[in-house]
Order: C-alpha cells, then structure tokens, then sequence
C-alpha cells in the first residue's frame, strides 16, 4: 500500500513539473502534451461504448464537435464564461448521446458502425451550412479564454494545468462507473445480451447509458479545445478524427482505463517522431498500428482479468 501511494506521489509531482521542464525547450512540446491530454479524454469516453458497452461507434468527433460549438457560441455570442459553458456543452453533448442512442438501440455491429458514422457526417455538414449560428466554413473566430479570479489562461502552462485537472477529473468519474455495478453490467451486456436478459438486466438501456456517459466527456474535451485554440471550423471535426480515437481506443486495449491512457499517448506522440521522415509517417505509423494488430492484437494494455465472476456480480 505504501509503494502504491510513493507511485502515485512520484507521478503527480512528474506531471506537475513536465511542463516547466518541456517549456525550457520548446512550447511546442507543451502543445503536444496538451493534445496528449484532450485525446485521454476523447478516447476515455469512447471506451465507455466501444470498450465496456460493446457497441461499434464511428461517429465520436461528432460528440467532440457539438461540444465545441456549443461551448464557442455560448462564450462569443451570450457572453457566457468558460466555466459555466464547459458543463452546459457537456450537458447538451450528452443530451445527443441519448438522441442517438435511442433508435439505433436495437442495431449491432456494422450496422451500428454505418448509422453512428452517418450521423457524425449529419453533424458536420450542420456545422458547415446552418451559417446563421455556425458561420459556416468560415468557422467562429475569437473565443474567449478562461479566466479565474481576474487572471486570464493565455499561455500554454494555463492550459497544460487546465487540461489536467481534466483529465484527472475524466478518469477518476470513469474509472468509478466502470468499476461499479454499472460497468459489470455493461460488461455483461458486451458479453452476452441473452444472458444480461435472464439475470433481469436491460441491455438497450445500459447501452443507452453508455452513449450518453461518452458523449458527455467528449463534450468536455470540445468544450476545452475551442478555447485553447480559440477558432473552431468544421474541418476540425472529420470522420478522420473518429478514426483516430477508435485507433487510440483499439491500440490502447480496450476495456481498460489504463490502456486509453496509453493509447492516446503514443498515437499522439508517434507522428510527431516521425516528423523526420515526413513523406512517410503516415504510411509507417499504418504500418506499425497492422502489425500491433497481427501481434498483439489486445492492444498496449489488455482488458485486466477480474477475480471474482462478473456475471455473478453484476446487479442491476
């Protein structure tokens, strides 16, 4: 117990001074940990559904992108602080999460994959014509950045703070749920759908739950980027994105808080190494992302074996 606690000190003091060390290189290199930060959020919500709820959803920047737009119109256009439109885009963005868990409930599979990509497309081609309130491709310029206390975040050591208390707050409320009744429960529902049926739990609504929970972080972390970029477009927003933090999700190994974690670490970093080799990255980090998946296909950090039986303990 005592080894476990010196851990976790030595690991919160290291997160602490990371960004004063990487700032006497480069603010670059805080920018990166920042994105670091954002995609352990995105990609944490995602294995709420993807990971623990079982469910094949392509269409998580969508999530991402209402969060964000929420956030930025609330702060340019009604004057709103950052600190209570974070939790209002969170809100909303969950409040589609249920929307779009609701009919496509009973789909599985591809099936499920094809609408939820469908409807991140749906969401970003509103983002790009309802020009009255999303300015269109043009996107929306100018979003104010946090203040607190008459201090106002505008270097990136702000931010870095910011988004780890964040992060921290992220994986400390999904690391509960999973671990809670709930999240045997969605376990179960993963499984088996039969067999959550017959020991009375219900499937379409812990799945529901799942997408609401997911989209409520995602919300989070949209609501965060807009006002550390300060300028959001549709183009931010791509089913390219979805696929990132599926990857991050997948790589990382699914089911597990930790491999998120991990996930969106390296897949954040590993492009900025290859940077040398520019006309190639991506192609070797594709390479690399084929044969993780032929060598070890549970991913960085694979789903921790339970001691006790999960289908005796889940409750409804």
């Amino acid at each position: 117990m005592k080894i476990t606690s010196i851990a976790k000190l030595l690991v919160a003091v290291f997160l602490l001074l990371l960004p004063l060390w990487l700032q006497s290189f480069n603010d670059y290199l805080v920018h990166i940990v920042i994105t670091i930060g954002v995609y352990i959020i995105l990609t944490l919500s995602l294995n709420v559904i993807v990971g623990y709820a079982g469910q094949f959803a392509l269409g998580h920047a969508a999530f991402y992108g209402i969060g964000a737009y929420v956030a930025s119109i609330l702060m340019v256009n009604y004057g709103i602080s950052f600190w209570l439109a974070l939790p209002i885009s969170a809100i909303v963005t969950g409040g589609f999460g249920l929307l779009l868990g609701s009919p496509v409930m009973r789909l599985k599979g591809d099936y499920l994959g094809i609408v939820t990509l469908g409807f991140g497309e749906i969401v970003r081609l509103i983002f790009v014509n309802w020009v009255d309130v999303t300015k269109g491709p043009m996107g929306i310029p100018g979003i104010p950045s946090p203040e607190l206390f008459g201090y106002s975040f505008h270097q990136k050591l702000d931010y870095y703070y910011l988004i780890l208390v964040l992060v921290v707050i992220t994986v400390f409320a999904i690391h509960r749920i999973v671990h809670s009744g709930i999240g045997l429960s969605l376990l179960v529902v993963r499984e088996d759908e039969i067999a959550a049926e017959s020991m009375g739990l219900r499937p379409a609504k812990l799945k529901l739950l799942a997408f609401t929970i997911g989209a409520f972080f995602a919300g989070i972390a949209g609501a965060f980027w807009a006002s550390y970029i300060s300028f959001i477009s549709p183009d931010t927003f791509q089913y390219l994105d979805s696929v990132t933090i599926l990857s991050m999700v997948i790589l990382g190994g699914m089911g597990t808080v930790a491999g998120s974690i991990l996930g969106a670490t390296i897949l954040t970093i590993t492009p900025e190494l290859l940077r040398f080799v520019s006309d190639y990255r991506m192609m070797l980090l594709g390479l690399a992302i084929v044969l993780m998946m032929v060598f070890k296909p549970s991913g960085f950090w694979g789903e921790n074996r339970r001691h006790r039986n999960m289908y005796g303990m889940a409750r409804r």
